[in-house]
């Protein structure tokens, strides 16, 4: 049986309220935002001033605070992010929670005493993007929630990071930090926090022709995992997170409170019954009840721990959420909301006449004693030992409260009550400053950008960035998916275009299947830009083999020159090959900044623009940049608005692949090669294609229109290298696509869409 500091009870605060709840109800560290840069925009959030106290009471608690800087910021928005922080941080803020590597950077050069933890929102799956983020300077990383508790506990061995997982609460559907559903179709971005949740609205879904009735096959139920709290420690995992910074405080309050009691509880039966705890180990009825009617989807399951997706997470019927029992909130509320939890103490005071007044406050073993001036005689009237008691009891808004006070008083003394309450708030004071010495928290030192050098592990981290020999010139870029994309990208690329440079992506998985007929291909005609296998967007530990096979081929051809980075871990990959290769990033790495470029520009040989900024912001972000880091800007594609490891596919109908009797860990090692197309149609009947992936089992679920900029070219021709996506074009619309790019003419599309090359997002 394992043994090691008990794991972490996080949970979440929207507003000052529901932060003291979950104290209260035993949380030991709180992850909330300030009034910027959070992933919930909507939620009610924190003034500085509220913050700053809320951070000081959870340290004399010996609780942590976590604040949420997990949105992609722009460039502008910079100039406004020291100033926010450095409040917090001089509070003594325990961690920063991140997603834009422009804002890690930032934060570990400005306030290297914050530690830096890793967002879900950075999409990591796997070891490769957990120790490249370790090198950057990252302590902990929040890995996304289609993990298995296998793949949390390989991450954990490989890595040695601190891990937070959710253990309970709402679900994406999507991979978080991959979704642009809600961006593309309303400009509500969920990497802004303002996401809108097309994935609770009705779809229905057709396969073969064949279209299923409406439902909600977006909607995944909410995770409950009490019941796993035996296995789930014994992972090792760091930190149990609870999702609900948009709920009320009744609900952060009370799934805390119940969290907080099982977690202790199997702690006390491992003391005592040993390897038999996990066996003993029950949950309540009455808990279970109770637990199950604070904001719950229908019904609840328990995430990806233990499957790797299914018809059974999803509330196909309705998304809404289930009545609440008011007489479980009104119960919440009493116990935990009615008022701060407080620090018992213990008083003595002494009031002798001749002798300094004299206060000592005892708190476990740490103690003050604070003295004033000499206590006179009564003349006329004495004060009384009511008055005195009175006084030194009102601790008010302070984090104590006297649970006994002696008193030693001169029946005729005499002592002004104003200097009562001055010696009793120095007390206070005095006892707050040693109690949060006590706990490791001294007056914090923030440090300036001036004061800094880069961390030591990050100036040595290793880098593969080639320069390009022709860097200064621009030209075309496309990006195939299948064999016939292939052929007719060859053969209008050896037609001419324009003597520019021509830079070809190729699909991994088509590459590693198709490995002879690709390369006949491309070595029909000169890619004078290179060729690059792209990474998958998403990759997993039961991809590692995959990885392998893919690199050893890249790297003996004499054809391809590297990868595309679509992720973290695709980086990280990259970074740990024994021989480096050229990378260059897609739209998915994120980079919105100046701060995320050079934190990742050393690694890459070029990047490509996101999808979420306007035009305008783009050329802010590439001034003066462009020259020393290639860019590419895609002009025309299918936009992957969600990766998901759930499938539509398994949800409305069946797997194709699976057979009676495999169990997860057989589906891993024999997942096919193949693929499917199927279609999301939404309320308005437009149309999603989705791509079944089964070499990864995932789903691509791309745009209802292509994003096409045909009018924009002019502006961006000396910019940038145009790029064009093909995913589902057959032969013939890639041919025509190609030939309007090379002549100057309108993309031959009836519909499509400019994405947010003018609107951006908020």
């Amino acid at each position: 049986m394992s043994h090691h500091i008990k794991t972490e009870l996080l949970a979440p605060a929207g507003n000052a309220e529901g932060f003291y709840g979950a104290m209260h109800a035993g949380a030991d560290a709180v992850y909330l935002a300030g009034s910027r840069f959070g992933a919930r925009a909507y939620a009610e959030n924190f003034t500085t001033q509220e913050l700053v106290r809320c951070i000081r009471y959870a340290h004399l608690l010996g609780r942590k605070v976590y604040l949420t800087v997990n949105t992609l910021l722009k460039e502008d928005e910079f100039a406004g992010l020291d100033e926010y922080l450095y409040p917090f941080c001089e509070a003594g803020l325990d961690a920063v929670i991140v997603q834009d590597l422009g804002v890690l950077r930032f934060i570990r050069e400005h306030f290297p005493n914050c530690k830096l933890h890793a967002s879900t929102q950075m999409t990591l799956c796997g070891s490769w993007g957990a120790s490249l983020l370790q090198s950057m300077g990252v302590s902990r990383i929040v890995p996304a929630r289609e993990l298995s508790l296998k793949e949390l506990i390989v991450l954990k061995q490989n890595t040695g990071l601190e891990i937070e997982a959710f253990i309970h609460g709402a679900m994406c559907y999507c991979y978080s930090g991959q979704c642009l559903f809600s961006s593309i179709l309303g400009g509500r971005s969920g990497n802004r926090g303002r996401c809108a949740q097309p994935c609770r609205l009705p779809y229905s879904v057709i396969a073969d022709g064949v279209k299923s009735k409406n439902c909600y096959p977006l909607s995944l139920k909410d995770m409950c995992t009490i019941e796993h709290i035996p296995r789930l420690i014994e992972a090792r995992i760091d930190s149990f997170k609870i999702e609900g910074r948009m709920k009320r405080p009744e609900y952060a309050a009370g799934a805390t409170a119940l969290y907080r009691k099982y977690i202790d509880r199997y702690y006390e039966l491992r003391e005592k019954r040993g390897p038999e705890a996990a066996e003993v180990y029950r949950v309540e009825k009455t808990d279970w009840k109770c637990l199950t009617s604070l904001y719950i989807r229908s019904s609840v399951q328990d995430g990806y721990y233990f499957k790797h997706n299914g018809r059974d997470m999803i509330t196909l019927d309705s998304p809404a959420y289930s009545g609440n029992d008011e007489a479980v909130l009104s119960e919440i509320r009493d116990r935990h909301l009615a008022e701060p939890l407080k620090l018992p103490v213990r008083m003595k005071a002494v009031f002798q006449t001749g002798r300094p007044a004299e206060l000592t406050m005892l708190w476990k073993e740490v103690s003050v004693t604070v003295r004033s001036d000499v206590v006179q005689r009564a003349q006329h009237h004495p004060v009384t030992e009511e008055n005195i008691r009175k006084q030194l009891i009102r601790l008010g808004d302070s984090v104590f409260h006297a649970e006994t006070l002696e008193m030693d008083i001169s029946q005729d003394c005499f002592y002004p009550l104003k200097e009562i309450n001055a010696l009793r708030r120095r007390a206070v004071a005095e006892l707050e400053e040693r109690i949060l010495l006590e706990n490791g928290y001294g007056k914090a030192d923030v440090c300036r950008k001036e004061d800094l050098s880069e961390n030591e592990v990050f100036r040595n981290r290793k880098s593969v960035r080639h320069p390009e020999k022709d860097s200064h010139e621009k030209g075309f870029v496309f990006a195939v998916r299948t064999i016939p994309q292939l052929e007719t990208v060859a053969e209008e690329t050896g037609k001419g275009m324009a003597n520019l440079p021509v830079r070809l992506y190729v699909d991994s998985d088509l590459l590693v299947q198709e490995w002879e007929k690709v390369c006949r291909l491309c070595g029909s005609v000169s890619f004078s830009g290179g060729i690059y296998a792209a990474l998958p967007y998403v990759i997993r530990e039961s991809d590692r083999n995959y990885l392998t096979e893919l690199y050893e081929k890249v790297q003996k051809s004499r054809l391809f020159c590297g990868f595309l980075i679509r992720s973290m871990d695709g980086l990280g990959f990259a970074m740990q090959t024994e021989k480096a290769l050229p990378c260059r990033g897609d739209a998915g790495l994120y980079v919105w900044n100046r701060s995320a470029l050079q934190e990742i520009g050393n690694m890459l040989e070029g990047f490509c623009l996101p999808y979420e900024l306007r035009a305008s912001e783009q050329k802010t972000l590439l001034n003066g940049l462009s020259d020393r880091l290639p860019c590419e800007k895609i002009i025309y594609g299918r936009i992957p608005m969600m990766i998901t490891a759930n499938c539509l596919l398994k949800t409305t109908d069946r797997c194709r692949n699976h057979r009676a009797g495999q169990n997860e860990a057989t589906l891993e090692r024999q997942r096919p090669q193949t693929s499917e197309q199927l279609v999301l149609k939404d309320r308005r009947n437009k149309d999603f294609p989705v791509l079944v992936n089964c070499r990864h089992c995932m789903n691509i679920i791309y745009n209802s229109v292509p994003l096409s900029l045909y009018r924009e070219l002019s502006g961006w021709r000396e910019w940038v290298d145009l790029r064009m996506d093909f995913t589902l074009e057959s032969p013939k619309e890639v041919r025509r696509l190609i030939t309007s790019l090379r002549n100057n003419m309108p993309f031959p599309e009836a519909e499509y869409t400019t994405g947010h090359e003018k609107r951006g997002v908020e």
